[in-house]
């Protein structure tokens, strides 16, 4: 029966039955239901009145912004809703408790932090910055002093061995950026410039022009790309281990990690995917963390403008093949839906991580429950239930044994270039090494000797591996098989 009220213009349709049940409720849960409505209509009203949701006194960020500047870029999300000093406050509180819930920092670690000059690598560094000086506060104010502070430095890869950057701008650049990590307060932090070719250990020249010959090898752009940005990785492991460091920070965040998920699937990475993506990486023999893991780059940006982080942008040229194509796919879903970006990432790390995503257990910190509470949450086994891993000896992403096997082979103590071609994953295959067989040595020439070693020796542990599994199916010397 319709509702007889001369006011409603809801159309809606309401019989007796459902008053006496709503008359029926018992006196709590008419308060209950009470207070959602009054709590949903508070909210209304303070979203209307600019005010803050979580703090309920301060203005939003989009309303003081509009007061003084007519609104500039906070019109939206996070601006709409939070004031600056909540926002701020929200936003670091996902970086500690990625930190903390996952193990990533301990109090006798040196961090090294990944420096781009960019929004996402500043953000991280500051953050790092706050919570080394709160620990560091703690240390001065505590009597037994029983808990070091960790140390922490940055690393600038210099990519002007392959990029069209010019030196001055270079120069100036990194000026820049010394004057962003000098001005942080103390503890100081050291700062690394690094080129990428040093990662085949020769003088500056023949390196350059190693790395220059070997990336001209490469004919696919989406290869070209993902090679280098393996070196990279590569440079930040030889820049952390010839110094100490035990930790390697990157500023990779949600947005990022929604264009990789899609990369990776389009590039034919799908049993890798689970391991580029969680918190922590130690496939590496210095571990990887991702403390932003959960943040956009939206909010990193509306936080640089904030507290006015200053940002250097120094090789941030478009990106080309199917890394530009997925990136700008991504952003035109960002537009027409600001919740795409935490969708892809959330649906992705469903994904079953591998052993080594987590901390070594070895690694000796009071927050081990902590990591261990993360783990059995992700359904985590340990290492010696698993078959052991297999990686591709060029972007060193876990294989399946049983699809690999002990592909690489050894002529005369070398390592075979058809061996090492077979034991990549198929994405470098078909993107990264060249289609002439006959290119396949020089190719291999060209490569850092320490990734050539690499392969040699994950080849000798997986061939290990393989006989202790077998062992008890094997001949003996003294058995003629009969």
């Amino acid at each position: 029966m319709a509702c007889n009220s001369g006011t409603c213009q809801s159309g809606c349709y309401r019989d007796d039955s459902s008053v006496g049940a709503e008359e029926s409720l018992p006196l709590t849960k008419k308060t209950e239901v009470s207070n959602e409505v009054v709590n949903s209509r508070r909210s209304t009203e303070h979203l209307d009145d600019g005010i803050c949701l979580k703090c309920k006194v301060n203005r939003t960020i989009a309303a003081a912004a509009a007061a003084t500047d007519g609104g500039g870029d906070f019109g939206g999300g996070d601006g709409g809703r939070f004031c600056a000093d909540c926002f701020r406050s929200n936003l670091f509180g996902k970086f500690r408790l990625a930190v903390t819930a996952n193990a990533m920092i301990s109090p006798s670690d040196n961090v090294l932090v990944a420096f781009s000059g960019g929004t996402c690598s500043r953000v991280a560094l500051q953050f790092t910055h706050e919570m080394q000086s709160k620990a560091q506060k703690n240390y001065d104010a505590s009597r037994d002093r029983a808990l070091p502070v960790f140390g922490v430095g940055v690393a600038f890869i210099d990519e002007n061995a392959i990029s069209a950057v010019s030196s001055d701008n270079l120069d100036r650049a990194v000026e820049e950026m010394k004057l962003i990590v000098s001005d942080l307060a103390p503890p100081v932090k050291q700062f690394h410039v690094v080129p990428t070719e040093a990662v085949y250990s020769l003088k500056a020249g023949d390196a350059k022009d190693r790395l220059n010959e070997l990336i001209n090898t490469v004919n696919d752009v989406t290869g070209k790309e993902d090679l280098l940005e393996h070196f990279l990785m590569r440079s930040l492991q030889k820049i952390a281990i010839e110094n100490g460091y035990t930790k390697i920070l990157l500023g990779t965040c949600t947005s990022r990690i929604a264009c990789h998920v899609l990369e990776a699937t389009v590039k034919g990475r799908g049993y890798s995917l689970a391991a580029d993506i969680q918190y922590v990486d130690a496939r590496w023999k210095i571990p990887v963390v991702l403390p932003l893991r959960d943040c956009p780059v939206h909010e990193l940006n509306m936080l640089c403008s904030l507290d006015s982080l200053k940002t250097v942008e120094v090789f941030n040229g478009t990106r080309a093949g199917i890394n530009g194509l997925i990136s700008s796919f991504v952003k035109l879903l960002q537009e027409e839906n600001p919740s795409r970006e935490s969708t892809i990432m959330r649906t992705a790390v469903k994904l079953t991580p591998f052993h080594f995503n987590r901390m070594p257990e070895d690694n000796d910190y009071n927050g081990q429950a902590a990591s261990r509470r993360r783990q059995k949450k992700y359904n985590l086994k340990t290492k010696d239930a698993l078959p052991p891993e297999s990686f591709c000896p060029i972007c060193n992403s876990p294989l399946k044994i049983s699809n690999f096997g002990t592909s690489i082979n050894f002529d005369n103590g070398k390592i075979n270039p058809n061996g090492i071609g077979a034991a990549c994953c198929a994405s470098c295959q078909f993107q990264v090494l060249p289609n002439d067989p006959s290119s396949m040595e020089h190719f291999i020439s060209l490569l850092p000797p320490s990734m050539v070693s690499e392969a040699e020796d994950g080849d000798r542990l997986s061939q290990r591996q393989l006989r202790e599994q077998i062992e008890d199916c094997l001949l003996s010397d003294n058995e003629d098989g009969t």
